[in-house]
């Protein structure tokens, strides 16, 4: 259903678009990442730097003050709980909003001595607007009401049909999907929100495990010529690497080379922890591979992890006659036709690239086995297609983001599982610290030591740009009151997920160069490349990222033969925030950390932060809600053999997606 349906005008149509919002379906399933909830506290409760939620009286005329292109601030005082209070607002400068003796509801940060950062402001009685209040991503152009709006008018002009067989909805006791869609964009209590999530929840695992379980069962019904090879040669090469592989990498090794021998597909996931050797494992399967006379592919989520993979693939194997070579998108026309060509004819072995590498005009002679590093790890449409460039392909797919073993097979439910839990010996553990501050006043003196000695640094904030309706260290700030307050001998550059990928590469080229020392991202370093310089990172609003996703991102720095320290900055007060920053302090271990964010949230917890590096669920989070992933997963298979039964289980398997879910 088009956008204009619901009274979006072309302009706010066209930023919805780049938010990757196109349809009222796109809209209504753009979930809040987060809920706030308003409550009311009395003056003498308030405390520094915290959010705060009030009504006052306008006691004093806005004062207007411009600066910079297109910038203003307003000041004015209201008086609340008998109080005056000192309110700022930063580029809204529509004074006649600011009537003196009127009442304005205000959300801001307090920043003491009775002085509040404005962040959102409205004229309505504060009694309609206590509560849970959806926290939405929103982009230049459009703001929290203007989406709050548009999904009002979605739910009032179209009625949502369910996908969820209804003696399903009725075992489970589930809501329909109109109402929970409405729940979850209009919460008026826990207790219905948490039944919305509940219902959508099940509804995406259910269609996850329909395709994962209708693939397995296609895959088992097919099988291939077993590749033959030498193992003692694969031994040999083991043997005469640098280093000795630990006995989880070895296992590994074996049950892929058992895989490959067999007549029977192999789709196997080895999951281990950051820096724990995976991708020499994948190399001895290629090595397999290309025994056997058979082309591998090894897929990339970046075009410059691919020519880290490359440089790492090509020194182990090409001295054994292994070709190796190297194909994306922006690489030259000519000798991307070379790469096609010689791809084409056989006289490439093994061939690392991006997404380029299942393009239409990419042929292979005689593909055999595909890798997919982390980021692939749900396309599984994606997937399918660079499959479909051999016949009867094996399939190794690799993940950083470690998971329990039961977990991880109901996720996977077409996949076999290889799991590496002991790091290579010589890798030292990351020193973490845990600083309840959110500045970096005590460390900057520890960190410009470090990079005085040659290191680099990494420093990672929760947003890109500032945003005035919440409150949160962000990139482009950060950068430019860094690049004023520090001497000039530290050179520094910044990068986000608004750039363009070639933007990104170069941007992480120069540091790996070291052409600069410090580097302000957000998380989009987080599956990268490796700078074996870079020792150094600190995480501001550490209590806003999930604990595997800082565990991820710190494995980007101490990737060399020196200490790797990580400081995760708070100004959180929350003790059960603060004991799970407590855990990355304490260990190393990804599998571990895994374990104790689950014990500490608990499957309960609706609101709590959604694991990173595992995308593909909107809302589902598969450590938090491995429940309805398993009930899921049951259900799914008793659908499969009944489909006959439900015509719309059969359409959206058969189609692969229904086209709409409105009716």
């Amino acid at each position: 259903m088009d956008l204009k349906e619901i009274k979006v005008t072309p302009k706010k149509k066209e930023i919805l678009n780049s938010m990757g919002i196109d349809s009222v379906e796109d809209l209504l399933t753009h979930y809040p990442f987060r809920y706030e909830e308003n409550v009311v506290k009395p003056f003498d409760e308030w405390e520094k730097e915290e959010k705060v939620f009030f009504e006052g009286l306008i006691i004093s005329s806005p004062r207007l003050s411009r600066f910079g292109y297109k910038k203003s601030v307003t000041r004015f005082k209201v008086l609340y709980d008998e109080e005056e209070i000192d309110l700022t607002l930063f580029n809204r400068p529509w004074i006649q909003n600011f009537k003196v003796n009127s009442k304005i509801t205000i959300s801001g940060k307090y920043e003491g001595n009775y002085k509040v950062t404005v962040m959102q402001y409205n004229s309505q009685p504060i009694e309609e607007q206590l509560g849970i209040v959806p926290v939405y991503n929103v982009k230049d152009g459009i703001n929290q009401r203007d989406l709050r709006k548009y999904m009002k008018n979605a739910l009032e002009a179209f009625q949502i049909g369910n996908f969820i067989p209804t003696d399903l909805q009725q075992k489970y006791k589930l809501i329909d999907k109109h109402k929970a869609l409405y729940y979850i964009h209009f919460p008026v209590k826990r207790e219905m929100l948490k039944q919305s999530m509940r219902c959508l929840k099940y509804e995406e695992f259910l269609k996850f495990q329909l395709k994962m379980q209708y693939y397995k069962h296609q895959n088992e019904e097919i099988t291939k010529q077993a590749k033959e090879f030498d193992e003692a040669k694969i031994y040999k090469a083991i043997d005469n690497l640098p280093f000795k592989l630990t006995d989880d990498q070895m296992n590994a090794i074996k049950d892929i080379l058992e895989d490959l021998k067999s007549n029977h597909i192999m789709y196997r996931l080895v999951q281990g922890d950051v820096g724990s050797g995976k991708t020499l494992v994948a190399v001895m399967a290629m090595y397999a591979s290309a025994l056997a006379g058979q082309q591998s592919a090894f897929l990339a989520p970046t075009e410059i992890l691919a020519k880290q993979h490359m440089a790492n693939v090509s020194k182990v194997l090409e001295p054994y006659g292994v070709r190796v070579e190297l194909l994306f998108s922006s690489l030259a026309t000519k000798e991307k036709k070379r790469v096609n060509e010689e791809l084409r004819n056989g006289e490439i072995d093994v061939i690392v690239g991006t997404h380029a590498l299942f393009q239409n005009e990419v042929e292979y002679h005689n593909l055999g086995l595909v890798i997919a590093d982390e980021q692939h790890r749900f396309g599984v449409e994606q997937r399918r297609k660079l499959l479909e460039k051999g016949e009867n392909v094996d399939f190794l797919l690799m993940s950083a983001t470690p998971i329990p073993r039961t977990l991880a097979t109901s996720l996977y439910g077409d996949m076999d599982v290889s799991s590496i839990e002991e790091l290579p010996k010589g890798r030292k553990p990351i020193i973490t610290t845990l600083v309840k501050e959110s500045s970096m006043r005590t460390i900057l003196q520890d960190v410009l030591s470090y990079i005085d000695e040659g290191n680099q640094c990494y420093i990672v904030c929760p947003a890109i740009e500032r945003n005035d309706e919440y409150v949160m260290r962000n990139v482009e700030e950060l950068y430019q009151n860094m690049r004023s307050t520090l001497p000039e001998k530290y050179r520094m550059h910044y990068l986000h997920g608004k750039m363009s990928t070639e933007e990104k590469d170069e941007i992480m080229q120069s540091f790996v160069n070291k052409e600069f020392d410090i580097l302000i991202a957000t998380s989009v370093i987080e599956v990268g490349v490796d700078v074996k310089d870079a020792n150094i990172m600190v995480i501001y609003d550490a209590e806003r990222f999930g604990l595997s996703q800082i565990h991820q991102l710190r494995g980007r720095v101490g990737r060399g033969d020196k200490q790797g320290y990580c400081y995760l900055l708070t100004k959180s007060k929350d003790p059960d925030s603060l004991k799970r920053l407590q855990i990355l302090c304490d260990s190393n271990d990804g599998f571990e950390i895994s374990k104790q964010d689950l014990m500490i949230r608990g499957p309960g917890d609706m609101l709590g932060k959604r694991q990173s590096g595992i995308p593909g669920f909107i809302l589902g989070d598969i450590i938090m809600d491995d429940n309805i992933l398993e009930v899921a997963k049951q259900d799914a298979t008793d659908l499969l053999g009944n489909l006959d039964h439900y015509p719309q289980i059969k359409q959206y398997i058969l189609k692969k997606e229904l086209t709409s879910f409105i009716d």
